[in-house]
């Protein structure tokens, strides 16, 4: 059975329905890849199936590395446990009331790598709308004090 344009189609349309399920925003890229490769098989229809898929996955790649190179620079490099020091007393005002082993949210007036608004936790309960200061960063959440 040979790949027919209609075969391309279908995939790429279920590549970028299944991006709804995994979002990590890369399979969309690899589903407009199969929808190039069925514009570019109807209009080319000779191609051999090695030839298609080597096409598909030379343009599906070629769109993640724009993604992540152009369009979105910097977007696979901001981690907050790289740059704590760049966080640490940093002054926030907490979005929810926080207690010991609950998390919460924290946001500042300015972006801090990037977020205005960051997950955290408290050695001590702190009411909703109170300032917050950026003690330390434990994982991906940061451990926040109340301002004296």
């Amino acid at each position: 059975m040979a790949l027919e344009w209609w075969h391309w189609a279908v995939a790429g349309l279920v590549l970028i329905v299944m991006e709804l399920a995994v979002p990590a925003f890369v399979l969309v890229w690899f589903g407009l890849g199969a929808l190039v490769l069925a514009l570019l098989t109807a209009l080319l229809p000779g191609l051999g199936e090695t030839s298609q898929v080597a096409i598909w996955i030379v343009v599906s790649l070629g769109m993640v590395f724009l993604w992540f190179r152009i369009f979105k620079p910097g977007l696979h490099k901001t981690r907050i446990g790289t740059s704590d020091a760049n966080v640490l007393g940093e002054v926030g005002l907490l979005v929810h009331d926080v207690a010991p082993f609950q998390k919460s949210s924290v946001r500042f007036q300015k972006p801090v790598l990037g977020a205005e608004s960051w997950d955290c936790i408290s050695d001590e309960t702190i009411r909703g709308g109170e300032r917050v200061r950026v003690l330390g960063v434990e994982g991906s959440l940061l451990k926040v004090g109340k301002v004296p």
